[in-house]
Parts: structure tokens; C-alpha cells; sequence
């Protein structure tokens, strides 16, 4: 079984920072990927950012780039969300997404809310 564990959530005002955490924990043999999705109230979940464990290269969603890093500790199976210059618009329940022998799997989700 595997788990994903979230932190760093919070209430913040526009232009602020926060950084996000997530780690795997369990029968993790085989982390091929882990990133993070976002779902508004109302809204589709959708992709926020992920990054590969072979060789680090990373993906954004076209609203975050140039504002959210993703980066990854192999070693303790984590990934990391540092997220920039915030907007309301980033208010949304941010979930930890691992993909493991082709698997997805889910964390429980974290909150962040940005007020303007």
C-alpha cells in the first residue's frame, strides 16, 4: 500500500509565497513520477506541475509556469511545490499525484487559499 502525504497549505494574500511537501511512503519500489493537481470549487481537477525521478525534468500547467517549481528529493520520496507571486485564481485543493508501476495514486489533498 502506499500514502501520500501533503503539508504546507494556508491562507495567504496575493503576490505571497508558499511552498508545498509530499511524500511517498509504503511500497514505493518504483516512483516513476510524482506532481501535483489543483481543484477549484466547482472546476475540473487540473494539472499543476510534475516532475520525472529518472532524469528531474519537469512539467507545468500553462497558468503556473513561470511562477511554481517543482523539485524532488528521490532519496526520501518527495516532491516539493514552491509556488510564486500567488493569485486568488491559485485558490484551489492541491493534490499530490505519485505514479508507481504505472499507477496513480492520490494524497488527500492540501488547501490553499489566496485572498486578494
Amino acid at each position: 500500500q502506499v500514502q501520500l502525504g501533503e503539508s504546507g497549505g494556508g491562507l495567504v494574500r496575493a503576490g505571497d509565497s508558499l511552498r508545498l511537501s509530499c511524500a511517498a511512503s509504503g511500497r514505493t519500489p518504483s516512483v516513476a513520477a510524482m506532481g501535483w493537481f489543483r481543484q477549484a470549487p466547482g472546476k475540473e481537477r487540473e494539472f499543476v506541475a510534475a516532475i520525472r525521478k529518472s532524469n528531474g525534468d519537469t512539467y507545468y500547467g500553462d497558468s503556473v509556469k513561470g511562477r511554481f517549481t517543482i523539485s524532488r528529493d528521490n532519496a526520501k520520496n518527495a516532491v516539493y511545490l514552491l509556488m510564486n507571486s500567488l493569485k486568488p485564481e491559485d485558490t484551489a485543493v492541491y493534490y499530490c499525484n505519485a505514479v508507481i508501476n504505472y499507477v496513480n495514486y492520490w494524497g488527500q489533498g492540501t488547501q490553499v487559499t489566496v485572498s486578494s
